[in-house]
């Protein structure tokens, strides 16, 4: 797992955030403004490489006054395009998120303990533009424990996926999803409730 570390990258990490517990791997692409914060209690990796796999661009980018919480042991594959903007909050509890994430948190974004997201998500707690003079741009997004996402899933503003439910493929979540139950479609609905799922 930790084999093709760049130790000048991973140190010029240690020493931005303070903390040994962070691995990045190679060609990652860092931005972190001087008044950025990042906060690890547990094992964060980021950039991982499929085995046999190509390497793809990975980047995170941290404003001014942004901040980054990683709670648990949380891993993150390569291809993932991260950005937290000015005074916002990313919080990781536990779980991995596979290749090519795309990341967008302008306000606040929480994911919970023993996530499992697949390839291809996205995540966006802002539209960025109006579609009316009344209409809130960004607002948090909150992931509960032990959540599954299936691949190609977008996941927009102001949106509460409860605890243990599951997302499925290419499903746009636009609105709250319970506890404990199977969503899809576009928008995604409920389609199932009480399900229990294994990794």
């Amino acid at each position: 797992m930790l084999k093709n570390i760049n130790p000048l990258q991973t140190f010029y990490m240690s020493v931005k955030t303070r903390s040994k517990k962070i691995r990045f791997y190679r060609n990652v692409h860092l931005h972190l403004n001087k008044q950025a914060k990042v906060e690890c209690k547990n094992r964060f990796e980021f950039g991982i490489q499929y085995p046999n796999e190509i390497y793809l661009p990975t980047q995170l980018v941290m404003k001014q006054d942004s901040y980054l919480l990683v709670q648990g042991d949380f891993a993150i594959f390569t291809g993932a395009r991260i950005s937290i903007d000015r005074h916002a909050k990313l919080v990781l509890g536990s779980g991995y998120i596979g290749s090519n994430l795309r990341l967008c948190c302008f306000e606040a974004i929480e994911i919970g303990y023993d996530v499992a997201i697949s390839e291809h998500v996205t995540i966006r707690d802002s539209d960025n533009h109006k579609l009316n003079s009344n209409q809130k741009i960004s607002s948090p997004i909150k992931i509960g424990d032990r959540v599954w996402i299936g691949m190609n899933v977008t996941i927009l503003k102001g949106v509460t996926i409860g605890n243990g439910a599951v997302i499925a493929a290419g499903s746009v979540v636009n609105r709250d999803i319970p506890p404990k139950t199977l969503a899809a479609g576009v928008p995604a609905i409920v389609k199932k409730h009480d399900v229990t799922w294994e990794k």
